[in-house]
């Protein structure tokens, strides 16, 4: 029985590693075979060297506890990073849908949290949203649970909490939130607004970030969210998508 728990661990590891920090797949642990996948191993020291480490090359308590907690469903790459090709909006205007609400929340709630996220990137740069509540918006957002048509299905409470698309056409910029999840405004539960700003990042071309201060630090951590202002990280990533509000720039310099 042992034997077979401790399988069943170094599978779900094995699978961590090739889902989040690997784009061909991780070889089997110890394996002495050639293989055009990446080593267990090397693959594990990219992980440890990512989340700050002590890169072991071994699944240490510490490795086990960082595999362990809430995260985000897209792989993970380096410091303020963008997607490959930089994807972008090449319009300033984005329009957004939500089609399915969660019922952790009020339609009202999920509506005001969700534009609130939004803001944090719209204060930082010349882009604007707008909801929209029929047809095809550029961003569609849902809350589902499990199999949710997107071949990248959701695995129930805890572990994946939402996912996003880079820009660009069909599911580009589609963001998809576990309904699994108990969603919430607080620290009870998972945070509906840092989970939804986030997930946006993804959708407006920013890739995963290892400063653990940053937004789009892979995983989740609930920080107070009054007066919740986007990180250094994270702002200067954007900008150098979209380029400053200059608005609010020059109005900030008028103050000074």
């Amino acid at each position: 029985l042992r034997w077979i728990c401790l399988c069943r661990g170094l599978n779900m590891h094995y699978a961590y590693l090739s889902r989040f920090f690997s784009n061909v797949g991780v070889s089997a642990p110890n394996s002495v075979w050639r293989s055009s996948l990446d080593s267990f191993d090397d693959t594990l020291r990219k992980m440890q060297e990512f989340f700050g480490l002590a890169v072991t090359g071994t699944l240490d308590s510490n490795t086990l506890e960082v595999m362990d907690q809430p995260r985000c469903g897209f792989t993970d790459v380096a410091r303020f990073a963008h997607f490959d090709g930089r994807p972008r909006w090449d319009k300033t205007l984005i329009t957004y849908r939500i089609t399915e609400y969660t019922p952790d929340l009020s339609r009202s709630e999920v509506d005001a949290t969700i534009a609130q996220a939004f803001k944090l990137y719209s204060d930082v740069t010349p882009l604007n949203f707008k909801q929209i509540n029929t047809g095809t918006a550029d961003i569609m957002i849902f809350f589902k649970e499990k199999d949710h048509g997107d071949f990248s299905p959701f695995d129930g409470p805890g572990k994946v909490l939402a996912h996003a698309f880079s820009p660009g056409e069909g599911r580009g910029g589609d963001t998809h939130f576990d309904e699994d999840e108990q969603w919430s405004l607080n620290a009870r539960g998972v945070n509906l607004l840092l989970v939804a700003a986030h997930e946006l990042g993804h959708a407006l071309g920013l890739a995963h970030s290892k400063d653990r201060t940053a937004l789009m630090f892979p995983n989740y951590q609930y920080v107070n969210t009054q007066g919740y202002k986007l990180p250094e990280d994270d702002k200067q990533g954007v900008q150098a998508i979209y380029g400053e509000n200059l608005t609010i720039t020059n109005l900030a310099m008028m103050q000074t």
